[in-house]
């Protein structure tokens, strides 16, 4: 990680402070590939809730980048979330599922003790852009079966904006998906020059990454692709839309997520053993990942692991 990737923070007056993860730019793929901007994890803050990974992508010209296609590849220990602005993804699992995800739709899927998936950008997607989202599950849970759910949130008014509440609880709307640890998920549309302040859970830290526009939460500025924490303590979060043009963020949220996880490649373990032991079985095409039916290609490879042990992660104290 640079040195250009070092946390801004900001103390306001009251409550607790603001720190500001910048995006790296991660390429996915080939020659033709698309870039992400990854805020979650990092050196400094591995989750925000349970939320353990956040890419951002686009808006991406598939006529240029050649668009989304991920083959057949496993998960353990996830849950995998996905928030389109625009596009169309379709999504085939080894749990049998054949789904699509569209803009203001969620695709959750929990791979639990292990799943397989393929997702691919279909012919009719000219401009692809949105967010990919993971989810640590809890050691209690983090062998549980496969499962997917897709939801379709209605919008929200808020004054000076709207919201879309895709999973958890805000401005009065909850989310029917189901999460193994509590959690928030919801896209925001500010107004021009709009002030909006949200009833929050104090138990709750949050995170909230800028899609596009000027943005201030609480006095802390924001630009497009950073993302701004907040420790447990608030009942309210005030965002400032300070641009002439509608702004639009993902706020995330959750309950402090106290175990320490190793997250390598598709995994998600407690230890090194963890996850050879999931890549093992993964090269081996065991039963546990089962086989995803109708992608026209082989599935992924695992990447080698690395020389040393792979060691267990928490957010810095």
């Amino acid at each position: 990680m640079s040195t250009a990737e070092t946390d801004r923070v900001d103390t306001p007056a009251t409550g607790p402070r603001v720190e500001v993860l910048p995006a790296r730019d991660v390429p996915l793929g080939g020659p033709r590939a698309m870039t992400v901007r990854r805020t979650l994890p990092q050196r400094s803050r591995s989750t925000i809730g349970a939320w353990c990974f956040v890419d951002h992508y686009g808006p991406d010209d598939v006529a240029t980048t050649g668009g989304m296609d991920v083959a057949p590849h496993p998960h353990t220990g996830l849950q995998t979330v996905s928030w389109l602005f625009t596009g169309e993804i379709e999504h085939r699992d080894s749990l049998g599922v054949h789904a699509y995800v569209r803009p203001g739709e969620v695709n959750l899927m929990t791979s639990g003790r292990g799943i397989a998936h393929s997702e691919v950008s279909t012919p009719a997607t000219t401009v692809l852009h949105g967010v990919q989202l993971w989810v640590a599950l809890p050691e209690e849970h983090r062998h549980t079966g496969r499962d997917f759910h897709h939801h379709v949130p209605g919008p929200v008014t808020l004054d000076g904006g709207e919201a879309r509440v895709f999973l958890g609880t805000l401005a009065g709307d909850t989310s029917p998906v189901p999460t193994f640890t509590p959690l928030l998920g919801a896209e925001l549309t500010l107004h021009p020059h709009a002030t909006v302040t949200l009833a929050v859970d104090p138990a709750f830290e949050h995170g909230l990454l800028v899609d596009s526009g000027d943005i201030r939460l609480l006095d802390t500025p924001l630009c497009p692709a950073e993302l701004g924490y907040t420790a447990p303590g608030r009942t309210t979060l005030t965002l400032t839309n300070t641009g002439d043009t509608d702004a639009r963020l993902v706020l995330l949220g959750g309950t402090p997520f106290e175990e320490r996880i190793v997250m390598w490649w598709n995994f998600i373990g407690r230890s090194h053993e963890d996850i050879a032991q999931a890549r093992e079985e993964w090269q081996a095409a065991s039963d546990r990942f089962g086989a995803v039916d109708g992608y026209p290609g082989d599935r992924l490879p695992a990447p080698e692991l690395p020389g040393i042990p792979l060691k267990p992660r928490g957010n810095a104290r």
